[in-house]
């Protein structure tokens, strides 16, 4: 195939993965394939899906922001604690088997389905309140600065070590440790997501796999892509993301399954 049509076909796929990472994550479901059937290898792909990913979720972090969903005096010390997370992540690469964890991890992204499928409804009432506020205004319970930052360190550092199902992690977290409303998590998991994955592009892109390409194409359209999402997200609230995260999660944890 041409690499013209490679590239459209893999800015196509970016588009629709950001769209998807936006609302429920999971964007790498289907772009890390896609770069894989492009003929990259896998650690070109994971690092040229980081290049993306972080342009993605700029695009979304900066829709949220502005919509006034972001918690800042919680993400003041959740942030840091990703960072360090993710550099963490990122030097274990290597140095553990991750074949123990990647077995884990189906098993836990189909828990975290169930979780947000059968959420109680007290939880369910509150997220439906927040997504009836205008968009402009705060979360209406601040988040817990120490738990957000507990959710953000051991999540980060896995985004940084292996990678699938990290966007389902931060919102179990957020959700039932930091006992966030749907809306405000999924707000909030998109910095916390960023710095993992900005932490891991640096260090990707000192390692020579980065392959631009693919992942400069893909970054315009997984930021196009980014930005509808969290539009629709914004727009529609708990009836779009409950759904869309269970889907996510449970196709992630079977890709996962069928590859190993």
């Amino acid at each position: 195939m041409p690499l013209l049509e490679i590239i459209i076909l893999l800015t196509l796929a970016a588009f629709i993965a950001g769209y998807v990472d936006a609302i429920a994550g999971g964007g790498g479901l289907i772009t890390v394939p896609a770069l894989m059937l492009a003929g990259l290898s896998p650690v070109e792909a994971i690092a040229t899906n980081k290049l993306q990913g972080t342009a993605g979720v700029a695009a979304s972090t900066f829709a949220f922001w502005k919509a006034g969903h972001l918690d800042t005096k919680a993400l003041r010390r959740a942030i840091p604690a990703a960072a360090i997370g993710a550099a963490v992540g990122c030097l274990l690469v290597g140095a553990l088997d991750a074949t123990l964890l990647k077995r884990a991890i189906p098993v836990a992204l189909i828990l975290i389905a169930l979780y947000f499928a059968f959420q109680r409804p007290a939880t369910q009432q509150r997220a439906t309140q927040h997504r009836t506020e205008p968009h402009d205004a705060a979360p209406p319970t601040p988040l817990s600065p120490t738990r957000t930052a507990l959710v953000a360190f051991p999540v980060a550092a896995y985004d940084g070590f292996l990678g699938p199902g990290a966007g389902s992690f931060y919102m179990a977290g957020l959700t039932s440790l930091a006992h966030a409303p749907l809306l405000s998590a999924l707000a909030n998991t998109k910095p916390l997501n960023l710095t993992s994955n900005a932490v891991a592009l640096v260090i990707f892109a000192l390692s020579g796999n980065l392959v631009l390409w693919a992942g400069l194409p893909m970054a315009l359209a997984q930021f196009a892509g980014s930005r509808l999402g969290a539009a629709s997200a914004l727009r529609h609230g708990a009836p779009l993301i409950r759904p869309a995260i269970v889907t996510v999660s449970l196709l992630l944890a079977a890709r996962l399954l069928w590859t190993a």
